[in-house]
C-alpha cells in the first residue's frame, strides 16, 4: 500500500524568527503529524496586519536559511517580510510542495475583539483564506508586564485537537485560538467565542513633542455586553476558539445613500449600472409594480450584454 504523505504546514508569526512561541508551535504541529516547513520575518512585525510588504533587493525578497533550536530536522527561513507577504510567496509557488495549511503563533499576547484587524498574526491566515487554504492563529494572553516566563506549552497543548477541526473545515477556513497565560491544569474548557467589541489592550497619546508623538498601551477596562464573546471568556480562564472571515461588502448600505446620485467612470458597463440604479419602479392605487418596470429592467440588460466586458479570468487577481 502506498503511503499517504501528511499534510504540509506553514508556520509563521509576526513576533519574529527568534520567538519561543514560533518554535513552540512548529514543534506541536510536527509531533501532531504535519509535515512543517517555518518561514517568519527577520523581526518583529506586530500590528503589521495583512500588509503584504517586504525588503527586496533586485526585485527579490530576501530570504535566509536559519537552523532552529531544538527543531534542527524542521526546514527554517528568516524572511525579511511582513508575515502575509510570507504566506503569498509560500501558497504562490516558492515552497514545493505547497503547504495546505498556514499556522501563525504563538503569539506574545492575545488577539480578541475586532482588534484582531490590526494582529499580523491573524492577517497571516486571513490571507490565506484569501487564497482557499485552511489557517490557525494561536495567541497566548501574556500580560503587558508578565511576572513569569510565558505558558508557551500550554497553548501547544491544545493545538493537536483544533488542527483536527481545522482539516475537518472548507478549504478557506480561518480560525483563531487564544489561550490564558497560566499552567494547562489551571485553563478552563475550550469555548466557541464570538468576537468581542475591542481588544485586551489599546493605544494611548502620552506626550506630544516637536521629535514627534510617543504612545503607549493600557490594559482595556472590563465592560462587555457579550458574555460569549473571546474577551470575556478569555478573561474567566477559558481557552477561546473564534471562525473567522475576510473582508466583504456590507449586507445593506448606510440608509442616508439612498436616493443619491454617485459619480462613475465613464464606461459603458458603468453606464449601464447607472441606469439601473435610476429605473424608479412606480407602485399604482394597489401597490403593484407597473408593467412598464418590466421593460426597463430589460432595456438595461440588452446594454451590459452589448457592452465589452472583460472575461472573468481576465478580472480576478490576487492584489
Amino acid at each position: 500500500m502506498q503511503r499517504v504523505p501528511a499534510a504540509r504546514a506553514l508556520i509563521t508569526n509576526d513576533d519574529g524568527i527568534g520567538s519561543p512561541g514560533l518554535l513552540a508551535l512548529a514543534g506541536a504541529a510536527r509531533d501532531a503529524g504535519l509535515d512543517v516547513v517555518v518561514a517568519a520575518p527577520d523581526r518583529e512585525y506586530s500590528g503589521a496586519a495583512a500588509a503584504v510588504t517586504a525588503v527586496q533587493q533586485d526585485g527579490r525578497t530576501i530570504v535566509e536559511r536559519v537552523q532552529l533550536d531544538g527543531l534542527p530536522d524542521v526546514p527554517a527561513y528568516a524572511v525579511r517580510a511582513a508575515p502575509a507577504h510570507i504566506v503569498v510567496m509560500a501558497l504562490a509557488g516558492w515552497l514545493d510542495p505547497a503547504p495546505d495549511l498556514v499556522l501563525s503563533g504563538i503569539n506574545k499576547g492575545a488577539n480578541v475583539g475586532r482588534a484582531v484587524l490590526h494582529s499580523g498574526t491573524v492577517g497571516a491566515v486571513l490571507t490565506a483564506g484569501l487564497l482557499d487554504h485552511r489557517g490557525l492563529a494561536v495567541s497566548l494572553d501574556v500580560p503587558l508586564e508578565p511576572g513569569e516566563d510565558p505558558h508557551w506549552a500550554s497553548a501547544a497543548e491544545l493545538v493537536p485537537d483544533v488542527l483536527r477541526l481545522l482539516r475537518e473545515s472548507p478549504p478557506e477556513t480561518t480560525l483563531s485560538l487564544n489561550v490564558p497565560d497560566r499552567p494547562a491544569a489551571e485553563i478552563r474548557e475550550l469555548r466557541v467565542a464570538t468576537l468581542g467589541r475591542r481588544g485586551t489592550v489599546r493605544s494611548v497619546v502620552d506626550e506630544v513633542g516637536e521629535a514627534g508623538v510617543r504612545l503607549r498601551e493600557i490594559v482595556t477596562g472590563d465592560e462587555e455586553d457579550d458574555p460569549d464573546c473571546d474577551r470575556v471568556l478569555l478573561a474567566a480562564g477559558h481557552a477561546t476558539l473564534t471562525a473567522l472571515q475576510g473582508l466583504t461588502a456590507a449586507p445593506h448600505p448606510p440608509t442616508s445613500w439612498r436616493g443619491a446620485r454617485m459619480s462613475s467612470p465613464e464606461t459603458p458597463e458603468a453606464d449601464a449600472a447607472e441606469q439601473a440604479r435610476e429605473v424608479e419602479p412606480a407602485a399604482d392605487e394597489h401597490g403593484e409594480f407597473s408593467p412598464d418596470l418590466d421593460a426597463a429592467v430589460a432595456d438595461v440588460l440588452d446594454q451590459l450584454a452589448e457592452a465589452d466586458l472583460p472575461d472573468d479570468d481576465e478580472t480576478r487577481t490576487l492584489m
